[in-house]
């Protein structure tokens, strides 16, 4: 809640102006959003408190907002200025053909996004990736004999499927087990990605097979086994800020771009899944673990 004082003009003029300087160069707003899920979650949170720390105000509303297709939408019509985004998915949602290389993926995201929203950058992207995988539990692995995608289409209707709620439509799901591996499974139920419905549904064996993030916490508690993707119909997957042009035009650009990009320096693969662990399975609050974690890397002051 913020507090309005009373001031004489000239006391006004000389407040908006250390306001400027302590927000990094402006009295803009950075609205930060992400997707559902836990670790696009705590990703967006570890963004707002390094922005926080070098200055800037940020609204956290859009955090959780939705699937891509929402908070897409949302950056573009400039409900949020800002979220953390997946280099091979966001590029395939954007109808681009992502690859295994990840400068090759941002190259082509960046520039599906120039255009979409009055100009959408894409800032440096993490070490880390977290890609889409087909998981079964280990009694399943055993009983079917299966340990990679190529191993399940004699088996495909024996199992029962959960997969992404886009995935019919997501060219990286259901075209890609389609024309890479011959699948085309009947039983399948449609759940939130990379959700605890959708690992739940897995443990509790609703499911035989069940479409997670590859950093998702669960499948190290549980022993399940990834399926390899023999035939890579999974791009490189590393994460970076995509952020609206019109907020980069109001804002302190080296100091915001600093900010984020040393961030994404130091989120390597365990740390993506170490942070999701965190958060979905020892239940922490969301603002302690991005807390605690930008302390340990020297990103904040202890």
């Amino acid at each position: 809640m913020r507090v309005f004082r009373k001031l004489a003009l000239g006391a006004s003029l000389l407040a908006l102006s250390l306001s400027a300087c302590s927000t990094g160069g402006s009295g803009a707003t950075v609205k930060i959003g992400s997707d559902g899920f836990d670790e696009a979650r705590v990703v967006a949170e570890i963004y707002a408190q390094a922005l926080e720390a070098a200055g800037f105000t940020v609204d956290r509303a859009g955090i959780g907002l939705g699937a891509r297709a929402v908070t897409a939408a949302a950056i573009e019509s400039g409900q949020i200025d800002l979220k953390p985004e997946y280099l091979g998915g966001g590029l395939a949602y954007y109808g681009g053909t992502p690859g295994r290389s990840s400068a090759e993926n941002k190259a082509s995201l960046q520039a599906a996004l120039t255009s979409k929203g009055g100009g959408i950058t894409v800032l440096d992207f993490t070490p880390g990736q977290d890609t889409n995988a087909f998981v079964v539990r280990m009694e399943t692995a055993t009983q079917f004999n299966i340990a990679k995608m190529s191993d399940v289409a004699p088996v495909q209707n024996e199992l029962k499927w959960a997969l992404a709620t886009d995935c019919p439509t997501n060219p990286l799901c259901a075209q890609a087990l389609k024309d890479e591996y011959g699948l085309e499974p009947t039983d399948v139920t449609l759940l939130a990605p990379c959700s605890g419905p959708m690992a739940e549904a897995l443990l509790n064996k609703t499911v035989d097979v069940a479409e997670l993030c590859s950093t998702g916490p669960e499948i190290k508690t549980n022993n399940w086994v990834i399926l390899e993707d023999d035939k890579a119909t999974q791009p490189a997957e590393n994460v970076a800020p995509i952020v609206r042009n019109d907020l980069l035009a109001k804002v302190d650009r080296a100091k915001f771009d600093k900010a984020l990009n040393d961030v994404s320096a130091k989120i390597d693969t365990k740390t993506l899944a170490d942070l999701y662990y965190a958060v979905s399975i020892d239940h922490k609050d969301l603002k302690d673990v991005a807390s605690a974690w930008l302390k340990s890397v020297g990103l904040v002051s202890g």
